[in-house]
């Protein structure tokens, strides 16, 4: 097996005897099939004179996020860093991770890629974060709406690229960032080295990460009936730590490029303890003793991945070749304690879950002449999933993908450009049963050993497409897509039934879900000058049967029910942007957001879907200085973010009331020569006001979002 997995990945590597010598040192990229970027925020603003050139190049609406930007933005976690970005939310899992969600969908209903890799983790948990080192990253595309055109089931929401293959300039060089957030005492150090010499070059990255509990503007919660005092303000046993590293070795040629990367991602995190089923009275552990302990319940995360990219280019042809191997192995312990039927438990595994995933993607481009391109590809993936601990919530399972794909693109003329595709998929899963380990009572005088998840096997298979136009006009920029796009059900929601004490609720699978589908209409129109740019995305998504969990007000086992079922949904909303160059040194934005979404069949015909996101703005004044002084530039902006109140729910959701934060960030570089010193300072919730995200499980406990924060990042560059 090791053999065949070496021979697997290895293999374009080998190739590299058939290249060029001659070095190109240019950053390396995937064929452009349609998806590229569309709008490039460097810092805060869009950068207007480049905007026709790029927006050109898709119908999709796409947004290409540079090194600068997340280093200006840094909050914490990769995907608190990108909230600003209009249509992207972050869905925290306490301080140091969260998920990442486009227009309101997350989970399995968008794509996380690293170098053209789908990451594979169990991404299906509401407390499962993104297991990447976000200081590895050198490059992001956000592509809002469907695209599983090229990615397949899941990226019916949308796709956000992560890049980290950007290939080194100099003989050797390097980059040493320390940051640290005021909120949860986190302290960190990251350090890149890498190199370049003859065409082979050479990349390793390192990253450390400590947090303590974070503290929360509020005194007390309610969790049920009870009254939990904070002592501090602080959510006890949110602490945490992160243990990133990675390795890179690569060659470029004219034309041919490969390169192999190791990477390996640890975190451990503390879950909130008197939010896990568990009574903090009731327990031994002193959770107020220190504020950096990490205490039972607590979750553990290793991702180990293998990728390899290989792009060979000779005339009118290109082809692209990325496989990779990713083994997620996840634990969650907590205090043995009996629930309901179940005695008390042998020892603190709750869940475990080990997941190897294999990845082989095959892309191929053809320009015909220099108006018309056409390509394709395959992709392959194979997952299997093992589960231990006394806890069920998923079954074990195997998951076998294959997709195959072909995209056209003609310019009409130079500001006219049409695009169309299909693609056809085919998943099959296999889900094992469970039977608990502990007996359950039938009758009076009967007990068994319940069946939680039963053999299963489903085969789906999904013909998709896609068309859009780009038009451009004087100042205008007019672009629309329309497409289909589908999910496969997962095995949570075909085989999930027990409890989960994460997410205070006890979940029920449905074994005869079908595939989701979706029709969606994106538009986009831009205008913009050398002073102003106007940016309006309005979208229409339909789906014939969204997969969702229903909330419902019965209990189980102490636990609020909900089941997986199907209805018929629409959703439409928009993303609005403005950049107003006020003076060379002053510029204003102004961002919104606004989504709406309704069931039009089923138990809950006439509501919105669970955790549905409130309309949000933001305004921000940014002043720029040192501006003619080269490598020295600086930066300071305030912000005011703004979101509604949620009356729009799902009984027996409760309404959340809408709030404002005032926000603050600055920047400063320093140069010494080739040597730069950056400096970035971002402080969140100035006022330290007490507000609740809708979209957070930590709502239901009524758990407040986090209090003042100010986080500070150094990066020296060498």
């Amino acid at each position: 097996m090791n053999k065949a997995l070496l021979a697997f990945v290895l293999s374009p590597v080998c190739m590299t005897a058939l290249a060029d010598n001659h070095t190109s040192k240019a950053p390396s990229a995937p064929l452009e099939v349609g998806v590229d970027s569309s709008i490039v925020m460097q810092d805060l603003t869009v950068l207007g004179n480049r905007q026709k050139d790029i927006q050109m190049r898709s119908s999709v609406n796409t947004i290409s996020i540079g090194k600068e930007f997340l280093q200006n933005n840094f909050s914490g976690s990769l995907m608190q860093s990108l909230r600003g970005i209009p249509g992207v939310k972050a869905m925290s899992i306490g301080s140091g991770q969260s998920k990442p969600t486009i227009r309101g969908l997350g989970f399995n209903r968008m794509v996380v890629t690293e170098d053209g890799i789908k990451h594979e983790g169990q991404q299906w948990g509401d407390d499962h974060g993104l297991e990447i080192d976000q200081f590895a990253i050198d490059h992001i595309d956000v592509v809002k709406g469907p695209a599983a055109l090229l990615y397949g089931s899941d990226a019916i929401g949308g796709v956000i690229n992560l890049y980290s293959n950007y290939i080194p300039t100099k003989k050797f060089q390097g980059a040493v960032s320390l940051f640290g957030r005021s909120n949860n005492e986190s302290v960190g150090l990251s350090a890149r080295l890498q190199g370049i010499t003859g065409g082979f070059y050479w990349k390793a990255n390192t990253t450390l990460i400590d947090y303590a509990d974070y503290r929360v503007p509020t005194n007390s919660i309610q969790y049920f009936s009870y009254d939990i005092p904070l002592k501090d303000k602080l959510l006890r046993n949110t602490a945490g730590l992160e243990r990133d590293g990675s390795v890179t070795l690569g060659y470029k040629g004219i034309n041919f490029h490969t390169e192999l990367k190791l990477s390996d991602a640890y975190t451990k995190s503390g879950f909130f303890a008197n939010a896990h089923g568990l009574e903090v009275r009731l327990s031994s552990i002193d959770y107020d003793k220190s504020r950096r302990d990490i205490d039972l319940p607590y979750q553990s995360v290793n991702h180990f991945k293998v990728m390899s990219h290989t792009v060979y280019q000779e005339g009118q042809l290109a082809l692209e070749l990325n496989l990779a191997y990713q083994n997620n192995h996840r634990k969650e312990l907590t205090e043995p304690i009996a629930h309901g039927y179940m005695p008390t438990p042998p020892n603190s595994l709750e869940r475990e879950f080990k997941k190897d995933t294999y990845t082989a993607n095959l892309m191929t481009r053809y320009d015909l002449n220099e108006r018309h391109s056409l390509s394709a590809g395959v992709n392959g993936e194979y997952q299997h999933n093992r589960r231990a601990g006394w806890g069920f919530i998923i079954p074990d399972f195997e998951t076998t993908s294959f997709g195959a794909y072909a995209f056209d693109r003609y310019t009409i003329k130079k500001d006219l450009i049409v695009n169309a595709g299909v693609r056809y998929d085919h998943v099959r899963t296999n889900i094992h049963s469970y039977t608990d380990w502990f007996k359950t009572p039938v009758s009076a005088t009967d007990t068994i050993y319940k069946e939680r998840s039963q053999d299963l096997c489903r085969s789906f298979n999904s013909l998709t497409w896609s068309a859009g136009i780009n038009y451009a006009t004087a100042g205008w920029i007019l672009k629309a897509n329309i497409g289909k796009s589908f999910r496969v059900p997962i095995p949570k929601e075909l085989g999930t039934d027990g409890v989960n004490y994460h997410i205070f609720r006890y979940e029920k699978g449905n074994p005869n879900l079908n595939p989701e589908e979706s029709y969606q209409l994106d538009a986009g129109i831009h205008w913009g000058n050398d002073r102003l740019t106007i940016q309006f995305d309005p979208y229409l998504n339909y789906f014939p049967n969204y997969i969702y969990m229903n909330p419902t007000p019965n209990y189980y086992e102490g636990l609020q029910w909900y089941y997986y079922t199907q209805s018929r949904v629409i959703r439409c909303g928009f993303e609005l942007q403005a950049d107003w160059k006020i003076l060379p040194s002053l510029s204003a934005e102004f961002k919104g957001e606004y989504l709406y979404a309704e069931q039009l069949s089923g138990e809950k015909k006439g509501y919105t879907l669970p955790f549905s996101t409130p309309w949000s703005a933001d305004a921000t004044l940014r002043y720029a200085f040192c501006r003619k002084n080269v490598g020295n530039e600086g930066f300071v902006a305030m912000n005011m973010h703004v979101t509604g109140r949620q009356n729009n729910i799902v009984p027996p959701e409760k309404p959340t009331p809408g709030y404002y934060t005032l926000n603050l960030t600055a920047g400063k570089d320093f140069a010494f020569g080739e040597r730069t010193l950056r400096l970035s300072l971002n402080a969140e919730n100035l006022l330290n006001r007490k507000y609740y995200d809708h979209t957070s499980f930590y709502r239901l406990i009524d758990v407040p979002e986090p209090g003042r924060n100010v986080a500070l990042i150094a990066t020296f560059e060498f």
